[in-house]
C-alpha cells in the first residue's frame, strides 16, 4: 500500500520560501513519478509541480516556472518542492500525488495535466499560507 506524507508547509510573508516534503512508503522515489497539486478555496485544482525520477524530468505549472523546484532525494525516498518568491496566490493546500504504474517522463507527464488528472495515490496535504 502506497503512503504519502506531505511536511514542511506553514505560514510566510510574501517573497518568502518554504521547502515541502513527499516522504513515501509502498513506494519507490528512484523510478518514479510523483508530483504536487494545490487546491485554494474557490480555485481549481492546479498542477504544480511533476517529476519522473528514473530520467530526472521535471515539469511545472505555468504559475510557478521559475519559482518552484521539485527535486527528488532517493536516499530517503523523499521528494521536495522548494518554494522561493511566494505570493498570496500561491496560498493553497498542498499535495502529494503519484502515479505508480508510470514508466516514463512522457507517461508522468500525460498523467499530470490529465483533466481529472490520472493519478490514484494521493496525500492529506500540507497548508501553505502566504500574506502580503
Amino acid at each position: 500500500q502506497v503512503q504519502l506524507v506531505e511536511s514542511g508547509g506553514g505560514s510566510v510573508q510574501a517573497g518568502g520560501s518554504l521547502r515541502l516534503s513527499c516522504a513515501a512508503s509502498g513506494y519507490s522515489f528512484s523510478n518514479g513519478c510523483v508530483g504536487w497539486f494545490r487546491e485554494a478555496p474557490g480555485k481549481r485544482r492546479e498542477r504544480v509541480a511533476n517529476i519522473f525520477t528514473g530520467s530526472d524530468s521535471p515539469y511545472y505549472g505555468d504559475s510557478v516556472k521559475g519559482r518552484f523546484t521539485i527535486s527528488q532525494d532517493n536516499a530517503d525516498n523523499t521528494v521536495y518542492l522548494q518554494m522561493y518568491n511566494l505570493t498570496p496566490e500561491d496560498t493553497a493546500t498542498y499535495y502529494c500525488a503519484a502515479a505508480t504504474d508510470c514508466y516514463s517522463g512522457s507517461c508522468c507527464y500525460l498523467r499530470f495535466i490529465a483533466e481529472p488528472p490520472d493519478v490514484h495515490d494521493w496525500g492529506r496535504g500540507t497548508q501553505v499560507t502566504v500574506s502580503s
